[in-house]
């Protein structure tokens, strides 16, 4: 068994031609990346994209904060909720605004992998970890050498 939870695990084949494995896959990442146990992270992605259908930025914006951080505790992630909800409304803004709500909105954009993983850096509550989450994948999907 693996020790870290893959798109594959969540059952997303993250490819560069498909919008919405990718938007999942910075989802999951997103919230793999916080201080929280990663089978309650996944859990939490089930219930916000399986259970209740936010596949995509504008769904996502779609909820108001406190719809979110009942969402956020269905999956077990009530210790980070409130600041959780915030970040996401904050990240799909961000997506339809600067980016056409698209993950390949700022591929397009970015002139490198480093400028690719800057720019996703810029989004609130998305540090390092979860750049490196999401790029151990989506990756070498985007940028094959």
């Amino acid at each position: 068994m693996s020790s870290y939870i893959s798109a594959a695990d969540l059952g997303i084949r993250v490819t560069a031609d498909d919008e919405q494995s990718l938007f999942k896959w910075l989802l999951a990442s997103f919230l793999f990346g916080k201080r929280i146990g990663q089978k309650v992270a996944a859990a939490t992605w089930r219930v916000l994209v399986e259970v209740h259908g936010l596949d995509t930025p504008r769904k996502l914006c779609g909820c108001t904060h406190a719809q979110l951080v009942r969402m956020l505790g269905e999956g077990g992630y009530a210790r980070y909720d409130e600041s959780t909800a915030a970040r996401l409304s904050l990240l799909c803004r961000m997506l339809l605004e600067q980016y056409q709500g698209r993950v390949l909105g700022i591929f397009e954009a970015a002139g490198s992998r480093e400028d690719f993983e800057r720019r996703l850096g810029e989004f609130k509550g998305v540090g390092p970890v979860t750049v490196g989450i999401f790029m151990r994948e989506a990756g070498p999907a985007l940028f094959r050498s």
